[in-house]
């Protein structure tokens, strides 16, 4: 009947240590670092599944992810291995991660390095130091991608802890503590259990007066802040080495957003601000309650306009999406071809969304709309920066397959926002409006860290270039206009790889903006190209009138063509047989004449200036390569960029075989063993394709060569 049944209840399982550091990773707004490793592969999967989506066959590679811990061995160095999750004692991991994608089916490897919240809170001890450099090293010496995943609490801040109930205070007056004290000290007794080493005292009549305090554990001051300097180095010497990348995924204090700004490229999610010092300390500092949250200092908001943060994610896994995004543009290691993919959108098609003379949304012509494909591959370019120098938007897109990044220039109005300052209460929100097609202090200065930052990634650019020149107001001189526009020449003047400066149909470039672009800054490098509709000159054809064919010059042509007028000055030159009224009515009629006509001709004159600016006199003065109608871009530049990757990837195996061989001289072999038309691009490619075996051949023929001539040499030297 029930009466003596007993209800069994199984206790609740207690939290083993993997949810117990996942529960502490979410409490401050991230994910357990371990668990990013899951996240990847899910991102992965996505990734994978569009891009089959849009190429409609094929299917997913079996295994396409990996991973090994990078641990420590008994050398101290850094060696793939593993181990159970949450055994690290340290607050920093790190791994190598294999996965295949879909521009690197066969595989591709990346160094992931993650601060671990869940240990003392993430903060940068010396060995959490050590760990990261010497993860980063690894990276850098293998020629991978590397990112970093940060979550942390700044430099460790210790004390020697257990010396605290040792402790004494000698003071001025025992009776009346307030007086102030003389000196610490430990008892003779004390002093004498300690470690040697552990302090620097001297001798006093109470015991031993504390000079120095040095604790028995490593790590508890300044030593971790001499790493964190390490730390830095290191991670600016990765950025011009390899690929840096890093992810905000929580708070970043200190060290830990120098890590960030230092690696250049950032990714931030919307609960991850990036600070130099905690609000609370500030507000100490300041004396009165001026902010209520981190986010008030490096929050998106802060770091999103400024520049530091290139893109803004909601959560962990967007933000693994967008990090798989970044590295889909970058070659597998350091030096390689450009990572190009099978690609559905046909080359050989017309653009067909087209800039119009009033202004447009730069972003469509790249990308496209739903009725008008744009210049790139459909579903391919992603905007950077977005919220920083918004005159000039940058970003990345495939051509045919092949990674590019791409600069163009907004053609309407913006505003740049400088927000108050919460501590000075006369500050006030700034709106500064920025008009479209003029480079600004802001974006002068996003154009040259962008194209850093391609070098680094060795792609190919794209410029749209569509200015009409430098903002050149006092606020923007005082705002280092100069410099910064300086730096885009010291940019493109260090590029590494093609550089294609693309006039678009109603673009124009003048004056320092042609400057600071123009091909003499990098000719190995970069070409120039024009639409039929695109303008180049010193300045606009309204200016130009202004200065070298003014009013009176007007007139002259108007005399000259008009048959009015020229009957007009025939009766003038007739004056003997006038009177004075006759002439003056003359004059009235002439005055008349040239006021009914000066607006006709000032277009006249604008339009013979204009007929300065055009294509075919860009052209017949070589400071263009190619009037491109905009329709066919695409196709043009995808056989030129393709060729000149072939290409150039060719010439540099030729010039690691023989040391001493010029650019040109390579280019000279490949051009002497080439059977097709060397300025088809379509057919050098072929020809690539087709001889690759005989090419490889040459090139081993290049290498023995030279290492003859290095023996001959050097036996001459005998």
């Amino acid at each position: 009947d029930g009466k003596d049944s007993v209800c069994m209840l199984d206790p609740y399982a207690t939290s083993n240590v993997i949810q117990t550091k996942r529960a502490i990773a979410r409490r401050v707004g991230s994910t357990y670092a371990y668990d990013f490793l899951g996240l990847l592969e899910v991102g992965l999967l996505g990734e994978w599944d569009n891009y089959l989506k849009d190429l409609g066959e094929g299917s997913v590679p079996s295994g396409i992810f990996s991973s090994q811990e990078l641990i420590e061995n008994e050398a101290g160095e850094l060696v793939p291995g593993s181990r159970p999750i949450g055994t690290n004692k340290e607050g920093m991991v790190a791994w190598v991660v294999s996965m295949k994608t879909p521009e690197y089916p066969e595989g591709r490897d990346v160094v992931f390095i993650a601060n671990d919240v869940t240990v003392k809170s993430g903060s940068f001890g010396v060995e959490e130091d050590e760990i990261y450099y010497k993860a980063s090293k690894y990276a850098r010496e293998n020629n991978l991608p590397r990112v970093y995943i940060a979550c942390n609490a700044g430099a460790r801040i210790g004390l020697y802890d257990s010396l605290k109930e040792k402790i004494n205070i000698k003071f001025y007056d025992a009776e009346s503590p307030s007086k102030g004290f003389e000196y610490l000290y430990l008892s003779d007794e004390d002093y004498k259990a300690l470690p040697e080493g552990a302090v620097n005292a001297r001798k006093v009549a109470e015991g031993w007066a504390v000079d120095d305090i040095i604790g028995e554990v490593h790590g508890i001051g300044v030593e971790n802040l001499q790493g964190s300097g390490k730390i830095a180095g290191e991670t600016s010497r990765a950025y011009d080495e390899i690929f840096t990348l890093s992810y905000v995924t929580g708070r970043s204090v200190g060290i830990g957003a120098y890590l960030n700004r230092l690696g250049q490229r950032v990714i931030q999610m919307k609960q991850g601000p990036m600070i130099l010092t905690g609000y609370s300390a500030l507000n100490k500092l300041l004396g009165r309650e001026v902010y209520n949250s981190q986010d008030q200092l490096g929050g998106p908001q802060i770091m999103y306009p400024n520049g530091v943060t290139h893109e803004v994610v909601d959560n962990d896994q967007e933000g693994v999406a967008s990090i798989l995004k970044w590295i889909s543009f970058v070659p597998k290691v350091v030096d390689a071809a450009p990572a190009a993919r099978d690609c559905a959108d046909p080359v050989d098609r017309d653009v067909e969304f087209r800039p119009t003379p009033t202004p447009y949304d730069p972003r469509l012509m790249m990308s496209g709309t739903e009725d008008a494909a744009g210049f790139f591959d459909t579903g391919s370019f992603k905007e950077y920066l977005a919220g920083w120098g918004k005159s000039v938007i940058v970003g990345r897109g495939r051509l045919g397959g092949v990674p590019m990044g791409a600069i163009a220039v907004e053609t309407r109005l913006v505003e740049q926002v400088v927000p108050a300052d919460p501590a000075d209460p006369n500050s006030r929100e700034a709106i500064l409006p920025q008009a479209g097609q003029v480079l600004f202090p802001d974006s002068s200065f996003k154009t040259a860290q962008a194209i850093r930052d391609f070098n680094k990634e060795g792609l190919p650019i794209m410029i749209f270039a569509n200015w009409r020149g430098f903002s050149g107001g006092s606020r923007d001189m005082a705002g280092e206009i100069l410099k910064f526009g300086a730096q885009i020449v010291d940019a493109l003047r260090e590029y590494e790889h093609p550089v294609y400066i693309y006039l678009p149909p109603h673009g124009e470039l003048r004056g320092g903006s042609w400057v600071v672009v123009d091909p003499t800054i990098n000719e190995e490098q970069m070409s120039m190209y024009a639409d039929p509709d695109s303008r180049g000159g010193i300045l606009e054809p309204a200016g130009i009138t202004e200065v070298k064919f003014r009013k009176p010059d007007q007139l002259k042509v108007m005399h000259r063509l008009d048959p009015q007028l020229q009957l007009l000055d025939a009766e003038l030159e007739d004056a003997d047989t006038m009177d004075n009224d006759a002439m003056k009515a003359i004059e009235e009629q002439i005055a008349a004449r040239e006021e009914l006509l000066l607006p006709v001709y000032l277009q006249a004159a604008t339009e013979f200036a204009d007929l300065h600016d055009k294509t075919g006199r860009m052209k017949a003065k070589g400071v263009i390569e190619e009037a491109v109608p905009w329709a066919r871009s695409r196709e043009f530049f995808f056989y030129t960029v393709k060729r000149r990757v072939a290409q150039d990837d060719l010439v540099k195996k030729l010039k690691a075989a023989d040391d001493a061989l010029t650019t040109d001289a390579a280019v000279d072999i490949l051009k002497g063993m080439c059977s097709a038309n060397w300025e088809d691009n379509q057919a050098v490619i072929d020809f690539f394709a087709a001889s690759a075996s005989d090419i490889d051949a040459k090139i081993e023929s290049v290498k023995k060569a030279a290492i003859e001539a290095k023996i001959a040499t050097l036996q001459a030297q005998l």
